[in-house]
């Protein structure tokens, strides 16, 4: 039976907000959770917006018992693997925590709910070969850790809740935050072209190969899942493609309206980087049909367009 009602938390954040987006699209009731001093990212008809705590569990009680979602779309969290080496407690509390408090009132509240929890493609352990969702698991940060945990915690007892894992690999577009390379190198040119910055990126490791898929594919990947997703089942989201960090960042410079400079500072790198991290898909392709539509070079059309509305014009040149 199709849903009447679909509850999206972390609405507000990157792959949130594009699924809200998605959603909307559909004859459903929409409930946007986003954190309490957060605002919405996008005006969609038909959503009702609502400021939750994923850490105070009566309030997630609250709220679910009078939402009494369908599906459930569980996109709140911590995200960002490098700041989760300084703010680790901060980031368990968040993505397990949180994951706690939402399962466990789904389940004493009895609803019959399927529920979709975004993983990561960073539980796994370090490896060259295309990783499958029977790969080796060993992460190797705090965000990678906290991920994996909250895979357990919402697979805890997979005969009362209908739950299925995304591991997420990169997704990159239109509303990430420039604390992602992608996102970073997009928002620097638009900033230098505007007149706001001489005209160098300083940037980290360009060797790093990463699988990246846009988020608008990501998020209708995560659609899927939870309409014809298998219970207690991990479904990878990823191209199966990896791309140099270098390359990407060629590929904005050739679209930036300026000649910019690039300067390989080492301080910029992270501790415990993988060299590569590319995905196999084919569980997901298989089962539900998905396959990414949206080519790199649109992607990074649209990235650039988004932060050059974003950037205010400064008079005069750098």
């Amino acid at each position: 039976m199709p849903p009447t009602s679909v509850l999206v938390t972390g609405a507000t954040g990157f792959a949130g907000s594009h699924l809200i987006d998605l959603l909307a699209s559909s004859a459903v009731t929409i409930s946007a959770w986003h954190r309490p001093n957060g605002a919405p990212t996008t005006r969609a008809p038909g959503v009702r917006w609502q400021p939750v705590d994923l850490r105070d569990r009566q309030a997630v009680a609250s709220a679910l018992a009078e939402v009494r979602p369908d599906h459930v779309y569980h996109c709140a969290g911590a995200s960002h693997v490098g700041e989760s080496w300084r703010t680790a407690t901060a980031t368990f509390v968040t993505n397990v925590q949180g994951t706690h408090h939402l399962v466990e009132c789904i389940r004493t509240l009895g609803l019959k709910t399927r529920l979709l929890v975004p993983s990561s493609a960073l539980v796994y352990t370090t490896q060259t070969a295309p990783l499958r969702e029977d790969s080796p698991i060993g992460p190797s940060s705090p965000y990678g850790v906290s991920k994996l945990a909250q895979e357990l915690v919402a697979t805890d007892d997979p005969q009362a809740l209908h739950v299925s894992i995304a591991r997420a690999f990169n997704h990159i577009g239109p509303r990430q935050s420039p604390a992602f390379v992608a996102s970073a190198f997009a928002r620097r040119i638009a900033v230098i072209e505007a007149g706001g910055a001489p005209r160098e990126l300083r940037v980290g490791n360009l060797d790093a190969r990463r699988d990246l898929t846009d988020v608008r594919d990501t998020v209708r990947a995560y659609r899927l899942i939870v309409e014809q997703g298998r219970p207690g089942r991990v479904y990878n989201v990823c191209s199966g493609e990896a791309i140099s960090v270098r390359d990407l960042l060629d590929m904005l410079l050739a679209r930036a309206r300026v000649p910019i400079a690039v300067t390989v500072d080492p301080a910029l790198y992270r501790p415990n980087d993988n060299p590569i991290v590319v995905g196999d898909s084919s569980r997901l392709r298989e089962e539900t049909g998905w396959q990414p539509s949206i080519p790199i070079e649109r992607t990074l059309d649209d990235l650039l367009e988004y932060w050059r509305q974003q950037t205010p014009t400064t008079s005069g040149t750098l």
